[in-house]
């Protein structure tokens, strides 16, 4: 589906677009109209040597600058000025060099997007979009970098269907942007492991510590480095274990609440006493996860790292999730049910909203949602909706 909002920037972009390449011939049309409309006195028809320089520092493109150094060169020969050879030879100097200048930025232009499409395809494969769901579970999260270009910055997550539950890990390296990316490449793919091999949700937790210490090791400054990390899994009777160590808390959205059916709500999930961030202590040799509760059918997990609430707007106020998550959990509602999409890009159009676009920190957003009363699937599993192997659900 196109979202409007997508639509509308396409048209606007086109609508820029031929506003510039229309501005050489504009210019050298201006010029003629002063010839003719002031005649004698003030020599206009020098004035359109400009119409290149426009042109090389509008579009840039190659075939613009000639056509506009066209047009210059026909507006200097229609009028009588008294100084057609001079002028035309300036016209043609700065038409050349434009047009070196063009080919030029046509080259940096097509060597900058081979760099782009570089660093995109490795982002993508540091954090690739998330699939659609996820064992049993709708799944729907983003990311911004606070860094100019980036996709990719400090903050991590991701959803696993695994032999023991769907895990999921969001977290927070200290720092933001592109300095952060060799922590979170370290982390991911340690969790991506370890979450298929650790039986217990704390054996995940000491594989991350160990990944993280490695990759740290021999750094300058390594003992101030720490990550703000969060694991949690929903087993197959959909209990909710959490370890949290020192990340923001998550919600639970819940499809209702006395006296308002049907009106979606949001509220803390309890997790405990959290642990310190990652990297700032010793987990110990057995960690556990705090159980919170089942995931009833309709509710959704909300996570997010400290970008989210640390945003401010213009007048220093900081931006103020939970009110925003309940709007977001009644706008994206359908038929009385949560989506996990919508609800997404109803928090993420609201914090841009918010810090005007501005970002001071990197953000990540994750839902998972149960919307179905389903038992999760494991990898590797044949079980179906109903849980039992090989019968279909009614």
């Amino acid at each position: 589906m196109i979202r409007p909002r997508a639509v509308n920037r396409r048209s606007g972009g086109r609508a820029r677009g031929l506003v510039i390449l229309s501005l050489p011939g504009l210019w050298v049309a201006a010029v003629l109209g002063l010839v003719y409309a002031v005649p004698g006195g003030v020599q206009w028809a020098p004035a359109a040597v400009a119409a290149p320089v426009i042109a090389c520092a509008g579009t840039g493109r190659r075939r613009c600058v000639l056509v506009s150094g066209g047009l210059a060169v026909a507006a200097v020969a229609l009028p009588d000025t008294g100084q057609l050879l001079g002028t035309e030879v300036a016209v043609l100097a700065v038409l050349a060099v434009c047009f070196r200048l063009a080919d030029r930025r046509a080259r940096l232009a097509a060597e900058l997007d081979r760099t782009r499409e570089v660093a995109v395809a490795a982002q993508q494969v540091l954090l690739p979009p998330l699939p659609q769901r996820v064992g049993g579970l709708a799944v729907a999260g983003d990311h911004l970098s606070a860094s100019r270009g980036a996709r990719v910055g400090g903050d991590l997550y991701e959803v696993l269907a695994t032999p023991y539950g769907v895990r999921a890990v969001i977290g927070d390296v200290r720092g933001h942007g592109l300095e952060a990316i060799g922590t979170v490449a370290a982390l991911l793919g340690s969790f991506r492991e370890a979450a298929h091999h650790e039986p217990e949700l704390g054996g995940v937790l000491h594989r991350l510590d160990r990944a993280l210490h490695r990759h740290l090791r021999g750094r300058a400054h390594a003992a101030e480095e720490f990550v703000t990390l969060m694991l949690l899994e929903l087993g197959e009777d959909c209990g909710v274990r959490v370890i949290n160590c020192g990340h923001p808390q998550p919600y639970r959205l819940c499809p209702g609440h006395p006296g308002h059916p049907g009106q979606p709500s949001a509220r803390p999930l309890e997790t405990g006493e959290p642990f310190p961030p990652l990297g700032l202590f010793d987990p110990g040799p057995d960690p556990k996860g705090v159980p919170c509760g089942e995931l009833l059918p309709g509710q959704a997990l909300f996570l997010h790292t400290d970008g989210v609430t640390d945003a401010r707007d213009a007048a220093g106020e900081f931006f103020p999730l939970l009110p925003v998550l309940e709007g977001a959990a009644q706008t994206a509602a359908h038929g009385g049910a949560l989506s996990a999409p919508a609800l997404v890009d109803a928090v993420r159009t609201s914090f841009l909203r918010h810090a005007r676009g501005r970002l001071t920190d990197d953000m990540a957003l994750l839902v998972l949602h149960r919307d179905a009363p389903r038992v999760l699937v494991h990898a590797g599993s044949a079980r179906t909706a109903t849980g039992v192997p090989g019968v279909p659900r009614p």
